[in-house]
């Protein structure tokens, strides 16, 4: 079955609800939509460190989506792609903090309460987007380290955000101990310039993209390779940044490679290169 192919049931008028009294978080807005986070899930896909994360599972690999909101869409359609291109027997498990928004299980994936906490579960991967988009930046560092110290051996975590519809989009990736890399993407065409998405930075990035900021100057030298590349523009998009990832390549940023027919518009970086030295975010 096809991710886009995916049905969820609504919810019933009785649902049993025994929230744990120790979920960590606050409830907040909860919007979602259908296929929001497809960008992510095709990156995960193909991601060794993922790909690594559930098959060195011992026993039956398990991923949560924490924070999935007041529909339960994204969380099947993840399940769908996880289970289709990297473990088919994979255990998906939806947690929200809001005992209203708790659905039946449907498409193999159950729906429960819990927070950063992650009700006690000791998951292989988590999936955490457009959560603490609504906290204080004061509260990123706690959270990052409760879901990592709750991850099986070899785990990762993907933190991130996204707009309304998906077509902008970036995410931290961490392991037990750190955060590994930095993730922006967004579909072709969208954005005149790279910098344009700083607006869906991660919460642990977004107040740094200030003039000195690592994450600052990334962005800007994106914009001047881009605006380099302009005469590629006839060849389309895609084309045009493969030539702008080269030049950046050239200047020294250290860009991840993609293993994959690239379909967006997808610049990764080890997280060393947008770390503040002033930052304490697990340095």
């Amino acid at each position: 079955m096809r991710a886009a192919d995916a049905r969820v049931t609504g919810v019933p008028e009785e649902v049993p609800r025994i929230p744990p009294d120790h979920a960590v978080g606050s409830i907040t807005r909860g919007t979602t939509g259908v296929n929001r986070l497809r960008k992510c899930d095709r990156w995960m896909c193909h991601n060794s460190r993922v790909r690594e994360a559930l098959h060195h599972a011992s026993g039956r690999p398990l991923a949560i989506d924490l924070g999935y909101g007041a529909a339960p869409w994204t969380t099947v359609e993840m399940a769908t792609r996880l289970r289709h291109h990297l473990a088919p027997e994979l255990e998906v498990v939806g947690l929200e903090i809001d005992p209203d928004r708790i659905f039946p299980d449907q498409n193999g994936v159950r729906f429960e309460v819990g927070g950063f906490e992650l009700s006690d579960y000791r998951p292989n991967l988590v999936r955490a987007f457009n959560v603490l988009r609504q906290y204080s930046v004061t509260e990123v560092e706690n959270a990052w380290r409760m879901m990592q110290a709750q991850l099986a051996p070899g785990g990762v975590v993907v933190e991130g955000t996204s707009n309304e519809v998906g077509r902008r989009a970036t995410w931290v990736l961490l392991d037990e101990h750190r955060p590994l890399s930095l993730t922006m993407v967004w579909t072709p065409g969208e954005l005149e310039n790279p910098s344009e998405i700083a607006e869906r930075l991660p919460k642990a990035l977004i107040h740094r993209n200030v003039p000195g900021e690592p994450i600052h100057k990334l962005l800007t030298a994106a914009d001047a390779a881009w605006a380099s590349t302009a005469g590629y523009s006839p060849f389309g998009p895609i084309d045009r940044w493969r030539r702008t990832l080269q030049i950046l390549r050239d200047e020294g940023w250290p860009i991840v490679r993609q293993h994959r027919k690239i379909r967006d518009c997808l610049m990764t970086v080890p997280w060393e290169t947008v770390a503040s030295p002033t930052e304490n975010l697990h340095n």
